[in-house]
């Protein structure tokens, strides 16, 4: 682990001289704001306001047939920045703040969606293509790390990022997010890094996107990282408990736990009882129903995928919240995946529940799905992973059945992924 996690600093060293070279010599003087690129983007796609009318508008378009056709792209063909002017424009200020006067995490998480899809845009970005013929979304959100522990409400912030590493139709875009400090000097608040694919508009299969060529050492290493990615990913899912049993050191926690909390006075593995100082699992969990109406429409006349994280993420903080009985602050995000779009109109349903705990840190799993009560059928459409630090040690969660301790294994996976990531 400890080799990991030296990997993994190196590549964020890289990672952070990357976006300085880029942005060395730029201030926010003439830089877009992230209203201005959500409005570049409805130009750009040609979205119609009405959200049930202009579902044809892409009927004339044809996807390149092969990425072979497609023009070479290097990285810095999509390095963007975008800046979320709290300090200048104090109209903003009121939509950004929370309860404890530091900016909402989840409005952060918005832009951040939005600011991917542009960056991919501009990969992709070809003249003879008056509107491009493929429609880009979120596929995943694969990490994001916090790097400070606050982000405060009256203070500019800047975005940046570009394409890293690019398949046949998907790309790994990897961003930064900085905010002005008190010595007037940007300072990085966090990292991010999505995945987002490109689709065929009119048939929803996939299309190609234009490669990707890095040029410098730093761009190599930082491509070859998106390889090991994708390769991880593959991994773990065919390692999801949802697919195979626990390996031997998991199967050994899970038993240890049980005997835990079996009560020695009865000699029954039905009587149970709760180690001093602890809570069962099923004792954490929040809920939430959403109706979701055309407000919270995508380019595309899809609930917004940004919108989806941030309803998420105020829920895990709640449940944070309640189960910490103070300000929990949220250290790293990862692994949402968007396994399929939500409707217009759809109920969607949101339940969070705290799945692991270790000394000062609580892992906070949300799982939404949408339900048609016309048919009464449920689909899922994402699960979010949420680490969160109290700063003092929190009341250990305890699972009770087998499904709970499948979700405390996989909250344990989870919280040991976010570790190697961490700076201390």
């Amino acid at each position: 682990m400890a080799a990991s996690r030296c990997l993994v600093r190196l590549v964020q060293a890289r990672r952070s001289h990357f976006f300085r070279r880029f942005a060395a010599y730029s201030s926010t003087a003439g830089v877009q704001t992230i209203n201005e690129v959500r409005q570049n983007l409805a130009e750009l796609v040609g979205r119609k306001a009405p959200w049930s009318v202009g579902k044809d508008r892409f009927d004339h378009l044809k996807p390149p047939e092969s990425q072979k056709e497609l023009p070479v792209r290097f990285m810095k063909d999509s390095y963007q920045e975008a800046v979320i002017p709290l300090g200048t424009d104090e109209t903003l200020q009121p939509k950004y703040i929370n309860i404890h006067n530091l900016v909402r995490f989840g409005r952060i998480l918005e832009n951040l969606d939005t600011f991917a899809v542009w960056i991919c845009y501009q990969h992709n970005k070809i003249e003879e293509w008056s509107t491009p013929p493929i429609v880009i979304v979120t596929g995943l959100v694969d990490r994001i790390d916090l790097r400070a522990k606050a982000i405060v409400p009256d203070r500019d912030i800047k975005l940046s990022g570009q394409v890293t590493w690019v398949g046949s139709t998907s790309m790994e875009v990897s961003m930064n997010v900085e905010q002005i400090n008190e010595e007037g000097l940007w300072s990085q608040v966090m990292d991010a890094n999505f995945v987002m694919v490109s689709r065929d508009p009119q048939n929803q299969r996939k299309a190609y996107v234009c490669p990707l060529q890095p040029e410098t050492e730093e761009e190599k290493q930082l491509f070859l990282k998106g390889e090991q990615n994708k390769k991880e990913r593959k991994k773990e899912a065919a390692e999801s408990l949802l697919k195979t049993p626990p390996n031997v050191e998991e199967n050994k926690l899970i038993h240890q736990l049980f005997l835990d909390t079996l009560d020695p006075k009865s000699i029954t593995f039905k009587a149970r009882v709760k180690p001093a100082g602890s809570i069962w699992m099923e004792e954490t969990s929040l809920k939430t129903v959403i109706v979701c109406h055309p407000e919270q429409k995508n380019l595309y006349n899809k609930v917004f995928g940004g919108f989806l994280m941030r309803q998420a993420f105020e829920l895990a903080w709640a449940t944070a919240y309640v189960h910490c009985k103070s300000r929990p602050m949220v250290t790293a995000v990862d692994d949402i995946l968007f396994r399929k779009p939500v409707a217009i109109g759809s109920l969607l349903y949101l339940s969070a529940q705290i799945a692991y705990t270790d000394g000062n840190y609580l892992q906070v799993r949300v799982h939404a799905e949408v339900f048609d009560p016309k048919t009464g059928q449920r689909d899922t459409t994402n699960d979010f992973h949420f680490t969160f630090d109290k700063e003092s040690p929190v009341q250990p969660v305890i699972p009770k059945t087998y499904p709970e301790s499948m979700l405390y294994l996989d909250g344990k996976r989870h919280f040991r992924e976010a570790a190697l990531h961490r700076v201390d």
